[in-house]
């Protein structure tokens, strides 16, 4: 028996060759039916999800003939009744930048108020002469005041590209004030981290802090430390009557300088502005936010005992050992001073005999290592509770042991560093509990160690720690990769 087929419906057989595809089945108009086949059936595709985004048009012209303006570009949502809208925004803007409008050009916005210049609005007859009006709630609406008269119309929205208000950095777009991100986008969220990287995540460059304690045995300018070229977000301060001092690499001076206090304000100086302050009390700042395009040197001015200069900055990574060899010629002392261990020997007289030749170096027996096991620290839980509990997580190789009472001691070469809350150097010093720390390390090996940087309440101890049944791993390419994926699951 033949069924009957209505001629605006068609019931197609389901040409889907993928498994757990919907069938194309079910009346539908003829037009509709034929766009589904294709979309959903013969691509394989779903019926259930957003709908799809055309590929982006052409960005289309500035906005503006000069100074700074936007420029936009669209797409289109492809999608029907059975399926959700298209996720994100159908309009992208971007900020473009022109040169600068020659002097006496007219604003944009005086240009849209001005458009209505003798036309009667109100209801009235009256004409009346527009201006830009500042003082309204919506600073992206065209808020025109009338020459010679105390009142304000407003003849809509602004047109795209109008800046928000002088002397601001935001745009009007569809009626909102958006700035740009460091992507160029208006009302994107994208910022520079501390090294200058558009959305980076601060892996391109360390932090320097520290503090100057050093007395001075006079008064007179001390050398504090050098500001590298390429340094960000520089800040100096201290609470004392004395004054910092900022010189360029030629020798000449910036800030108080040749024994004459600068005022406070903003200086130009290596490519940045540096912004002194001076409090009414015993205060002073400077900031600057860099890159710097040559080296300065900071010092100050002592005419009272230092009470601490506390400065930091960002520097590059391949900077950061040029400076802190600089750093160490300017007096600087490392974070951890103690040398490797000599033997001592006597100072050589020149009337005392020459000593007689030692023998052969007898050899030594290895004693019985008295250390009880260490507890079981694998796992992922414990890599993940270490990594984001650790001020530095780094591979390094071991160079030295040195087993106190109390404590143990290694040396180690510092050779990738995965985190860090303040820099290391390619030298360092491991600290670890106990004379059988948990867990050992062997000598030449190379690890990778999650540890904690411990400061004494008197800042005369800055270790760094590696703490009892802490992560110390055999380095592996395996456990490279564990790490790093360890590194994205960090809570914020």
């Amino acid at each position: 028996m033949r069924r009957r087929v209505d001629p605006g419906q068609v019931t197609p057989p389901c040409p889907s060759p993928h498994p757990g595809a919907p069938c194309c089945q079910g009346p539908r108009p003829l037009w509709n039916l034929l766009l589904w086949t294709l979309l959903s059936c013969g691509l394989g595709g779903s019926a259930q999800g957003p709908g799809e985004w055309t590929p982006w048009r052409s960005w289309s012209r500035c906005s503006s003939s000069c100074g700074r303006g936007l420029s936009v570009r669209s797409r289109r949502c492809i999608w029907f009744p059975e399926e959700e809208p298209c996720w994100g925004d159908s309009h992208e803007y971007r900020l473009c930048q022109l040169p600068d409008c020659p002097p006496g050009a007219v604003p944009f916005r005086d240009l849209q108020c001005a458009l209505y210049n003798g036309r009667p609005v109100l209801g009235t007859q009256e004409a009346y002469r527009w201006v830009p009006f500042y003082g309204a709630p919506n600073q992206c609406d065209l808020n025109c005041l009338a020459e010679g008269h105390a009142f304000y119309h407003t003849f809509g929205r602004v047109l795209d590209g109008t800046p928000c208000s002088p002397g601001t950095r935001g745009l009007c777009v569809a009626g909102r004030c958006l700035s740009a991100g460091c992507d160029g986008l208006l009302g994107s969220d994208a910022r520079e981290d501390h090294c200058g990287r558009c959305g980076g995540a601060n892996d391109s460059c360390l932090f320097v802090q520290r503090v100057f304690r050093d007395a001075g045995t006079f008064a007179g300018y001390w050398n504090v430390t050098v500001i590298p070229e390429g340094a960000r977000h520089i800040r100096a301060a201290h609470r004392s009557r004395n004054h910092l001092a900022l010189m360029r690499g030629d020798g000449r001076y910036v800030l108080n300088g040749n024994w004459a206090v600068s005022p406070p304000g903003t200086y130009e100086v290596a490519g940045t502005r540096v912004v002194y302050t001076r409090a009414a009390g015993p205060e002073e700042t400077l900031h600057a936010a860099g890159p710097t395009s040559q080296d300065l040197l900071l010092q100050v001015l002592l005419q009272e005992p230092n009470p601490g200069i506390e400065f930091e900055f960002w520097l590059p990574r391949e900077l950061y050992g040029p400076f802190q060899a600089r750093a160490q010629a300017l007096g600087w002392s490392p974070r951890q001073p103690q040398p490797r261990e000599v033997e001592p020997q006597a100072p050589e007289s020149p009337m005392a005999p020459a000593a007689p030749a030692a023998g052969p170096p007898r050899p030594l027996t290895p004693a019985p290592d008295p250390c009880p096991p260490c507890p079981d620290s694998r796992g992922r839980a414990h890599r993940l509770l270490h990594y984001c509990g650790s001020d530095f997580v780094f591979r390094a190789q071991v160079l030295g042991r040195l087993r106190q009472a109390q404590e143990t001691r290694y040396e180690v070469r510092v050779q990738l560093v995965y985190k860090n809350r303040s820099p290391l150097r390619a030298l360092e010093y491991v600290w670890a509990p106990g004379r059988c720390p948990c867990p050992p390390l062997a000598l030449h090996r190379e690890y990778l160690l999650a540890v904690q940087r411990l400061v004494s309440p008197d800042g005369t101890q800055d270790r760094l720690l590696l703490p009892h049944a802490g992560y110390a791993r055999p380095w592996s390419p395996a456990e490279d990769s564990r790490v790093r994926l360890a590194a994205r699951r960090c809570p914020v």
